[in-house]
């Protein structure tokens, strides 16, 4: 029996009780919800945690953009 031929049982099965079961149905929805929440969860951390070096260059040079547009601004109020 390949591997191909087990998968496909699975999901077989797996579809029938979706397709019969209401309760069931819900489930599936609902971890189909929860694995994408925790998907966009981790994208968030890895695209946002200051201890990723790209991202920590990132905030580096937003702010060395915000103090150069701040000593403009100041350079022009004297």
């Amino acid at each position: 029996m390949s591997s191909y031929t087990f998968w496909l049982i699975i999901f077989a099965f797996v579809l029938y009780f979706i397709a019969t079961d209401q309760s069931v149905a819900r489930a599936f929805y609902m971890l189909t919800q929860l694995a994408r929440v925790q998907y966009e969860k981790t994208k968030w951390w890895v695209l946002h945690n200051p201890a990723n070096p790209i991202v920590k260059y990132f905030i580096w040079r937003n702010s060395v953009k915000m103090a150069e547009e701040l000593m403009r601004e100041l350079e022009e109020k004297k």
